[in-house]
């Protein structure tokens, strides 16, 4: 006889979004295995139709208020590539300043608020504030100097002012970098300290390993995140322009958000997708962290992503110590405050792809010759992501069918948020319900 068990009592916060987990098996045996997103879509692309190209970029960071940034660029690309406008080399270092300070507080805010209670068998960080105090305030330390980061560089930590299509309308001070940068060379004691934690809790993570493709951008001369191309660890690099192609969307009848899929039945992006397609251009305190942790590429537990994260935290800081010592060396090229590069419209289509916390970032507009939006199409990368979680635990619970209820609901949750997910980019809950066989 079949009976569900109830435990909505027992609600995880420690996602962004609303997604729950239905688990139904008999006997020992597998019947259904599905992670569901009920929420209403909330239709970005159609606010964005009738919009000016100087409205667009403001109107998708507010998609979400943790990668308000990685949006604004997005945008940005997309729109500049659309009107056929260059940026300056000078702005671009800032807007991946910008970039990497977004997600260097993004990967800690998830390793050290989210993440970490799971290794440590507690329910939120806030326990953490009496057991493990001092790891606390480095965690806190360093989410702080990413949004110090991208508050320099853009005026503010969230849904970011001074860039716009062309450039930066307001250059930081020559001595806010100087501050900040050293207030980075200063903070390398402190990935270490989170390192040196996570090595202790690393036999926390599950041993569970589902080999599938991964996708990220690529750069010949960098690890990808500002740009580059489309790369594919089951078919190599792919245009920018083929991105269609790649992230085939489908809708699924247990789930209001869409799936993707490309040469498998699912892909991951992420932190570990870029790990295991450009590892061997990692910075190298980057690669010691890695090589500590063992990661060798290809890697396909997924709960490592959150090592990988930590691993792109070294690189992140190591990368903006390298920019900002750029920009100091060749000096600002003055400009007055608040300037925004003048731009006769022109009709044109235009994709922006960029790596964000959670993946590759997709962005594409087509504009009249008045500059406004006649069509956009924004793909997230958890929604690219949904359909390899869903491929996950389709793996991962019949080997795990057997164990006590709490212990499955745990995997399953660790699962989940071991990919990051900003399942609506507001913060609601993680559900996860039973349905078992007796005897």
């Amino acid at each position: 006889m079949s009976h569900t068990i109830d435990v909505e009592g027992d609600l995880v916060t420690r996602v962004e979004g609303h997604g729950s987990i239905v688990v139904n098996a008999e006997d020992g045996e597998l019947d259904t295995c599905e992670w569901q997103v009920v929420e209403s879509p909330r239709y970005f692309e159609s606010m964005l139709v009738g919009r000016s190209f100087e409205e667009s970029h403001h109107v998708t960071s507010r998609i979400c208020a943790i990668c308000s940034v990685s949006h604004t660029i997005a945008s940005l690309q997309a729109t500049e590539a659309a009107l056929g406008v260059s940026v300056s080399e000078q702005d671009r270092r800032l807007r991946k300043l910008a970039l990497y300070g977004e997600t260097l507080q993004s990967h800690v805010l998830h390793l050290g608020y989210l993440a970490l209670p799971d290794l440590v068998g507690e329910k939120s960080v806030l326990p953490l504030a009496d057991t493990h105090e001092d790891e606390l305030e480095t965690v806190i330390d360093l989410h702080r100097l990413g949004n110090e980061l991208t508050e320099v560089v853009t005026g503010r930590s969230v849904h970011a002012q001074r860039l716009v299509p062309g450039g930066i309308s307001q250059l930081p001070e020559e001595s806010e970098l100087q501050a900040l940068l050293d207030r980075l060379v200063n903070s390398w004691d402190a990935v270490a300290e989170l390192a040196d934690l996570l090595a202790v809790l690393a036999d926390e993570f599950p041993a569970f390993e589902r080999e599938t493709e991964y996708i990220s951008l690529t750069h010949p001369e960098e690890y990808a995140f500002a740009e580059g191309t489309i790369y594919s660890s089951d078919v190599g690099e792919i245009p920018v322009s083929d991105y269609r192609d790649v992230a085939n969307e489908y809708v699924v009848e247990h789930s209001t958000a869409k799936f993707a899929r490309h040469e498998r039945e699912s892909y991951m992006v992420g932190a570990l997708a870029r790990f295991n397609n450009n590892a061997d251009q990692l910075a190298p305190r980057a690669t010691e962290i890695a090589d500590r942790f063992g990661l060798d590429a290809p890697v396909h537990n997924p709960y490592l992503n959150n090592v990988a994260q930590l691993v792109e935290v070294a690189h992140l800081l190591g990368e903006s110590v390298r920019l900002i010592e750029a920009l100091l060396d060749d000096g600002l090229t003055p400009q007055s405050n608040y300037h925004v590069p003048e731009i006769d419209p022109t009709a044109g289509q235009g994709i922006g792809a960029i790596e964000v916390p959670r993946g590759v970032l997709f962005h594409e507009y087509a504009y009249d010759d008045t500059g406004e939006v006649t069509e956009a199409n924004c793909v997230i990368p958890t929604n690219q992501n949904h359909g390899n979680i869903q491929r996950d635990m389709e793996t991962l619970v019949p080997t795990i069918v057997d164990h006590p209820e709490d212990e499955i609901k745990h995997s399953l949750e660790m699962l989940v948020r071991a990919y990051d997910p900003c399942i609506s980019c507001s913060t609601h809950y993680l559900d996860v319900e039973f349905a078992g066989g007796e005897g």
